[in-house]
């Protein structure tokens, strides 16, 4: 039998260079790991799959390619709210921004309050359509008079009659082979082929573009989105108490719309754009709803008599409350500038004012279907 000679304990040099590997590498793993808070990276926490075992999902691959990023870590034209530091999404492709609405970032709720409210309304608008009782018309009793479907047909065929016959235009297609270029010759006009030459020329087409600095358009739809919804809330109110006034009715429509577009205008302006004018901005649009005043002031006068005008008008009291109050939340950017940091996720200025104006976007549906029902009732005495 082969002896085997006892095995000798490892020398101190062997082992100082052990330690010292492992120094190492726990060193590089940790620089590794605290790398993310030096750069700016957030890590969203919400990471289902790694979490699981079953391996990254999705989002976990997302988050990947395209980490959440601190306030100082932005490109310049996306700083905006400095009391918000963290979980910041910065040029991120379209598929993954959309995406991202299943997510945890600072604009989670934001989004989630656009669309609870647009659903809510969607949902009332439908509702109502249904619900509202219709309307008897004199000139319904005299729809017997009107042309029947067979008079419709021989209408459509005199007419028809009238244009010369159109020739077949299928054999003309045949003199354009000559000039069907390349991409259509047997050796490329399979999909594949076709797909790929789309592809190059798209992208020609798009590389432009993409090169020219990041588009404000969605800025330009905010605002332009704000000013319509206080515009179009005067209208209900003002088409409905003054039905049988076409004078005023048209005279405070056409000056709110107005006031509407100037408002606009004047906050698009480049200089305005800018974060510090943040509170110009909401101050303009805040005087825009305060110009309703002034009907509202008419209305109690014109119809003092009529219990509706004061429940109506409890109402919209409510919803300029519900507005100016928002209004104010978004441009002093309050609670998050008590504490910056704490309100990054739930809770900030932006949030509140999304909930606000839903509750008097409600709050000025309520006043509409009362308006309706009374104009139904009464009509013009």
């Amino acid at each position: 039998m082969t002896a085997h000679s006892p095995s000798r304990p490892p020398s101190r040099s062997s082992r100082n260079r052990r330690s010292g590997s492992r120094s190492r590498s726990s060193s590089s793993s940790s620089s590794r790991g605290s790398s993310p808070e030096e750069s700016g990276v957030v890590d969203s926490g919400d990471s289902p799959g790694v979490q699981s075992g079953r391996g990254p999902g999705l989002w976990q691959k997302v988050k990947t390619r395209y980490p959440l990023v601190d306030f100082h870590a932005l490109p310049e034209y996306l700083r905006d709210n400095e009391y918000i530091l963290s979980h910041y999404r910065a040029d991120w492709p379209l598929r993954e921004t959309i995406l991202s609405i299943f997510s945890i970032h600072n604009e989670t709720l934001n989004i989630w309050t656009h669309l609870i409210g647009f659903f809510l309304f969607l949902g009332l608008t439908i509702y109502t359509v249904w619900q509202m009782p219709r309307v008897e018309y004199p000139t319904l009793t005299r729809i017997s008079t009107f042309p029947m479907f067979t008079d419709l047909n021989k209408l459509h065929s005199e007419i028809m009659a009238c244009f010369p016959p159109i020739p077949p235009f299928v054999p003309s297609l045949f003199g354009l082979q000559p000039s069907i270029p390349e991409v259509s010759m047997p050796s490329t006009n399979n999909p594949q082929c076709i797909v790929r030459t789309i592809r190059q020329d798209l992208g020609r087409l798009m590389a432009p573009l993409m090169r020219k600095p990041a588009t404000r358009w969605p800025f330009f739809v905010f605002l332009g989105g704000i000013a319509a919804m206080i515009a179009t809330s005067f209208f209900p109110p003002v088409y409905y108490t003054f039905l049988c006034h076409p004078k005023w009715r048209n005279f405070y429509l056409t000056g709110i719309s107005m006031i509407g577009v100037l408002t606009v205008l004047v906050s698009l302006t480049p200089l305005l754009q800018k974060p510090k004018y943040r509170p110009l901005r909401a101050l303009l649009f805040f005087g825009m709803g305060v110009s309703g005043v002034i009907p509202g002031v008419h209305k109690l006068f014109s119809h003092r008599h009529e219990p509706v005008t004061l429940t109506t008008t409890t109402y919209e009291v409510f919803m300029g409350m519900f507005y100016a109050l928002g209004a104010i939340f978004y441009a002093t950017r309050i609670p998050e500038r008590w504490k910056p940091g704490r309100f990054d996720l739930a809770g900030h200025s932006h949030q509140i004012f999304h909930v606000l104006v839903v509750a008097g976007a409600y709050t000025h549906y309520r006043a509409a279907l009362l308006y309706i029902e009374w104009r139904d009732t009464h009509g013009c005495d």
